[in-house]
């Protein structure tokens, strides 16, 4: 089908559905990273919830290794279960595989909120805390994997929305953060709230993902079908010749078969009479087509995730003790990083506080959020139509394999130190 016979997003309704479903799926994880220091307030003392938000516990002594924990635990159930969901993908309904993990999710953080008010010692606060996290995880690894693999078959654009609405889930965790910490309620309900908020995030999410079926254009692109596929493929060539003659590159022999393949395409009497049903996608074969995009996904993540959060967070303001220290660690480590982290996807920008550490966080963020949405976007654009999915699929996969190589490393960066 013709790039003219596509429906509209309709008020941007598909669009802005898939920005709500990326803010989602990354604000179980950046609501325990930021909340570190309520974990930490909850761990260095016996029997009491009123582990406060603002104060930071982390050091080199700590007993628990809090930081390390939450980002394996996180990061390690992530990559087993998106690798099992990129090889079972195709036994599981997509619908069953997302709304079933966004009720998990929801459920489990609604847990997390609920032990606010519950009197625990440390021991077995730590080991609930751990186990939440580790399911949480898994079921946001099933989701993404599934989420990405839908975004395989969808104009890119999209992929570029979600990932844009993933890189918001940092700076909608660190300003409700903040917002908790300035409200002047005690600690625990202080807490409390910071924990229901991602609830309704998760919610919303819902809400959103039921939409798409009644929405024309995702109906369209989300059906799959072999004459669309075969029209998304030619509109990808024709694409990727126009943007070669607008930046200057001359016609090369493969540009001109490719050219001609174009033209044999569109022209009517070479069509055959019924579109021919597409081999189901090899994962090999779409690995061996996106294998390097796939190992620079891998080493962005292994380096961001060595240090962030586990050793990021244990830098303290070096001015003296005031409202700003209060405030120094979920500005200039957790807001700071993620509006950078999702300005990489877009702009850049420029800070003069504190240099050194906040430059490093900008550089650092920055390319992060750049190299993750460069990679996760060019993958399905190697691969044939039908093959997209797989790719989708694939390329979460290897960004888990990145996480959970960074928060490996991070272990032996704290060790180090």
């Amino acid at each position: 089908m013709a790039r003219g016979d596509a429906p509209q997003d309709s008020y941007h309704l598909v669009g802005i559905s898939f920005f709500i479903l990326g803010l989602g799926t990354l604000l179980p994880w950046n609501f325990f990273i930021t909340a570190i220091p309520y974990f930490q307030g909850r761990l260095a003392g016996a029997n009491t919830t009123t582990g406060a938000l603002d104060t930071n516990h982390t050091g080199l002594a700590d007993t628990f290794n809090f930081n390390n924990w939450v980002t394996l635990l996180s990061q390690l159930p992530l990559l087993l279960f998106t690798l099992l969901n990129s090889l079972l993908y195709q036994c599981i309904p997509e619908m069953v595989r997302i709304l079933g993990s966004l009720l998990v999710i929801l459920l489990l953080f609604a847990l997390t909120a609920a032990l606010v008010k519950v009197d625990m010692s440390p021991g077995p606060f730590f080991s609930i805390t751990m186990a939440s996290v580790w399911f949480i995880n898994s079921f946001c690894a099933v989701l993404q994997g599934s989420l990405f693999g839908q975004l395989g078959t969808m104009p890119s654009t999209y992929s570029t929305l979600f990932l844009s609405g993933q890189g918001l889930a940092g700076i909608f965790a660190a300003l409700a953060m903040l917002m908790s910490m300035a409200s002047g309620v005690d600690a625990q309900t202080s807490a409390l709230g910071y924990f229901i908020t991602p609830c309704v995030g998760i919610f919303v999410s819902i809400v959103c993902y039921l939409s798409l079926p009644h929405l024309e254009f995702a109906r369209y692109y989300l059906a799959k079908k072999p004459s669309q596929a075969q029209g998304q493929e030619l509109e990808t060539k024709a694409e990727l010749l126009q943007s070669d003659e607008k930046n200057g590159i001359p016609n090369s022999p493969q540009k001109v078969a490719l050219t001609l393949d174009l033209d044999a395409e569109k022209d009517p009497e070479l069509e055959p009479e019924e579109p021919q049903k597409p081999e189901k996608p090899s994962v090999f074969i779409v690995f061996q087509k996106i294998w390097l995009t796939a190992l620079c996904l891998v080493l962005v993540f292994t380096v961001t995730l060595s240090v962030f959060p586990a050793i990021t967070a244990m830098v303290t303001s070096s001015t003296s003790p005031g409202k700003w220290s209060r405030f120094f660690n979920p500005i200039c480590c957790f807001l700071l990083f993620n509006i950078m982290d999702w300005v990489g996807r877009s702009l850049t920008s420029y800070f003069l506080w504190d240099a050194y550490f906040i430059t490093f966080m900008l550089l650092f963020a920055v390319s992060n959020g750049y190299l993750m949405s460069l990679t996760m976007c060019l993958a399905p654009r190697q691969v044939l139509p039908h093959e997209r999915e797989v790719a989708g699929t694939l390329m979460t996969f290897f960004l888990a394999l990145g996480l959970s190589c960074g928060a490996a490393f991070s272990f032996l960066f704290k060790a180090l130190l």
